[in-house]
């Protein structure tokens, strides 16, 4: 869908899920960077959500989705990617529809592995018995991933067997992005130890948001191709996660199942792109959809705990 195709309605529908979908994929990041803030003089601390917010959103959300457009359409140089997305030819804009099922296979096999990873292997606040169930098989992530990984591949061939090739980015784009987070988990340690200087915080933090950043700029191709409404959604959403950062960490983690809502929006979104990869497409409103309801799901559960907490405390 072109931008001339869709009303005043659908651009705000479609940003409206951009902001909820990027603030919602960016709690662990929001935590880690509260925590390691409160270990900063306020200079550092100021300098961080000054010039950290103007390179998250204006550099990291503003280049990256050019930077997988690009990447999707090797045809044309970088800056014939820029000028299409303000200036469109019939020309080229018909080319990059055709590669749109490059792009999305490849973040839709990165998304839902991601969410395979958190089912198995993240430590979690269990919403349901089947997650603490899934959790106990961690083991088995690798060979479920795997399952998923070549049942793809090998309908990618069939079909077109570039895709094969795209699928296996999304792949090594999970894995890479994976062990960053991973390692973001020791670093944390070490940083709250006070080992680190103040500059190295910083620029730790940096990576790290750049690190955190992907998922939501690829969970952002399943609403829209369109750049500008991606960096409009995706930049609003990220200066809401760092007036939160701001805060601190007591209004997230009130929620204890929000990091749930995020991680099965994240599934859901990255079987999306798979299946429009192959063709299969669906309505501009249905990505939206599914992040609004299971984000009104997973906060239900979260505030219900919270009033049966109130309830047991005031007994007691």
């Amino acid at each position: 869908m072109t931008k001339n195709d869709m009303d005043i309605f659908q651009i705000i529908i479609v940003v409206f899920g951009l902001c909820l979908f990027e603030i919602i994929s960016s709690v662990d990041n929001a935590i880690i960077n509260a925590h390691v803030l409160k270990t900063l003089p306020d200079k550092f601390r100021k300098f961080f959500l000054t010039w950290g917010l103007f390179f998250a959103v204006f550099v990291v959300r503003g280049v990256l989705p050019f930077l997988i457009v690009w990447l999707a359409n090797p045809a044309f140089s970088f800056l014939q990617v820029i000028g299409f997305v303000f200036h469109p030819t019939p020309e080229i804009q018909a080319y990059v529809e055709r590669s749109q099922g490059l792009l999305l296979l490849a973040g839709g096999v990165y998304l839902f592995m991601v969410f395979l990873g958190w089912l198995f292997m993240e430590e979690k606040k269990y919403a349901f018995l089947v997650e603490e169930f899934v959790h106990k098989q961690s083991i088995w992530f690798y060979a479920v991933a795997s399952l998923f990984f070549a049942f793809v591949v090998w309908f990618s061939i069939k079909v077109n067997p570039i895709l094969a090739l795209s699928a296996t980015i999304g792949s090594t784009a999970f894995f890479i992005t994976d062990g960053f987070k991973k390692n973001a988990e020791l670093k944390e340690r070490e940083i709250l130890s006070g080992k680190m200087s103040a500059i190295s915080k910083i620029l730790y933090l940096e990576i790290l948001d750049a690190t955190f950043s992907i998922d939501g700029v690829i969970g952002a191709f399943a609403f829209t191709i369109l750049i500008p409404l991606i960096f409009l959604g995706n930049g609003l959403g990220a200066y809401i996660v760092r007036e939160i950062t701001v805060k601190g960490t007591n209004i997230i983690s009130k929620f204890a199942y929000l990091k749930n809502g995020a991680m099965y929006s994240v599934g859901v979104l990255g079987i999306m792109m798979v299946f429009e990869a192959f063709g299969h497409g669906f309505p501009f409103w249905v990505a939206p959809l599914n992040t609004i309801l299971l984000l009104v799901i997973f906060m239900g559960l979260s505030l219900r705990e919270l009033r049966d907490a109130e309830k047991k405390k005031s007994k007691d």
